[in-house]
């Protein structure tokens, strides 16, 4: 037995059985590579599903924690924290980009954390009644699984919060029969990531705010997965000429530390009031200083504009494979599905780790890659290289 197989068998002795068994025991990472227990190295191409923005171990996080695990770590809400003022400024100002509109922002532990935040600030509006999209995903806990619109994740705990209309995915005009005085928000994500990396159509996003403006409802993007310089811009939203009332934002934010945040823009920013709702660890002195350690380091870096090449160039290199089974590319920046012919994806991802990748397949026509910002092309070409007979395998 490898060392590998002797921790997952410890591992469904001890957890419970909600992911299933793991694929993998990873020990270390340094920038886009990983080694499991048994020393294997891999080309990590899914970055903890967009969570590892600078990759494993980069410096500037390795400091900031070490830094400020020997200073303070948790002081609870009852105190401010100069780090998380901060932080708070920071993502006040990215959101807004120099509106006069001002935002304030509720720190979570994780997205789904966000968007529950975001929900209740919803319900403060008066109205209960919320839009979402075909294919969305905004997390697993009960408020966040009612405005999901996959079946099989909603189906085993309903009864769910109610009143979510649920309309495909940049139809406008769907969006505009379902939107009125009824609606508190509208809620979506600029790029489905969960759904198979799907970007809304050009100008969906505009016509959303348009119409809940309009009607006096919130315009709410989730851009847990898409934001934090992952799609090639701060937000992906960015892309339109959109001031959407409430973003939230989590995976990116931490590299790697769990944080989350969910803003509010404009009046929407004054809706929870003192007792409304709270949080014993968001927003503590160590997530915000990682937090303001990643928005510095994709700053001085220049990531965004790298993660926007680099995407661009991915993208590229896939479609000159002129491989009969991809049928393109999908996605902003280094959030990119591809998109095959054939269901193949989900042994494509089994057959990818043997050859040292770590990929993804939300849909079983659908490789998900959501790489570390930092990700060279020369790092990247292997995988190109090796995708026709990862493919071949996978197929036989």
């Amino acid at each position: 037995m490898t060392l590998n197989d002797a921790y997952l068998d410890r591992y469904a002795a001890a957890m419970m059985n909600t992911f299933g068994r793991p694929k993998l025991t990873l020990v270390r990472g340094a920038g886009s590579s990983v080694w499991d227990a048994d020393g294997v190295r891999y080309l990590d191409l899914l970055g903890g599903i967009a969570v590892n923005a600078l990759g494993h171990a980069h410096p500037a996080i390795v400091a900031a924690v070490a830094e400020q695990a020997a200073t303070i770590m948790h002081t609870s809400n009852f105190f401010a924290t100069p780090w998380q003022i901060a932080l708070g400024e920071r993502l006040d100002a990215l959101v807004t980009r120099g509106a006069p509109a001002g935002a304030h922002v509720f720190f979570t532990n994780s997205g789904t954390e966000a968007n529950e935040a975001a929900f209740k600030v919803t319900r403060r509006t008066g109205r209960t009644r919320i839009v979402a999209m075909e294919g969305s995903f905004h997390g697993r806990t009960l408020g966040a699984l009612a405005l999901t619109a996959t079946e099989r994740y909603r189906k085993p705990f309903e009864p769910l919060p109610g009143q979510v209309t649920f309309v495909p995915f940049g139809d406008a005009d769907a969006l505009a029969s379902a939107v009125d005085e009824s609606v508190a928000a509208v809620v979506m994500e600029p790029i489905q990531g969960e759904s198979g990396v799907v970007p809304a159509p050009a100008g969906f996003l505009t016509a959303a705010r348009e119409l809940t403006t309009r009607h006096g409802a919130l315009l709410w993007l989730d851009e847990v997965q898409t934001g934090i310089g992952r799609c090639g811009a701060w937000f992906a939203h960015h892309a339109e000429p959109v001031l959407p009332d409430l973003v939230t934002v989590a995976k990116g934010l931490g590299g790697g530390f769990p944080i989350g945040a969910c803003l509010a823009v404009g009046a929407a920013a004054d809706l929870l009031t003192p007792g409304d709702h709270g949080t014993t660890f968001g927003g503590n002195p160590l997530a915000a200083r990682v937090g303001l350690t990643v928005l510095d380091t994709i700053e001085a870096e220049g990531l965004l504009e790298h993660a926007a090449a680099t995407g661009e160039w991915l993208a590229a290199a896939v479609a000159d494979l002129r491989d009969p089974r991809i049928a393109g590319v999908r996605g902003r920046g280094l959030l990119r599905g591809i998109v095959l012919t054939e269901p193949l994806a989900t042994a494509g991802v089994a057959v990818a780790q043997r050859h040292g990748f770590i990929v993804n397949a939300p849909r079983p026509e659908v490789f998900r890659l959501a790489p570390a910002l930092t990700i060279t092309r020369d790092e990247l070409a292997p995988f190109v290289a090796a995708l026709p007979g990862i493919l071949d395998e996978a197929s036989g």
